[in-house]
């Protein structure tokens, strides 16, 4: 099962390609600074877990 669910996720951003470019570019930056976190506790281990839970939070937002 996906968590978060993709209906969450399209609340944000209604494109998934935009939702996956996010993730990996906020995964990235989780892994080369990892205290620079926007919650305070994740479901997720990896860092792509924790990116996609920061997207549904709504706490990454993208900058067009």
């Amino acid at each position: 099962m996906l968590y978060p669910p993709l209906h969450e996720l399209k609340k944000n951003q209604n494109s998934k390609y935009l939702i996956v470019t996010m993730a990996a570019k906020r995964a990235r930056e989780l892994q080369d600074y990892p205290s620079r976190t926007t919650l305070e506790n994740y479901d997720s281990y990896k860092e792509v877990g924790k990116a996609l839970e920061e997207i549904a939070a709504h706490t990454v937002t993208s900058t067009k």
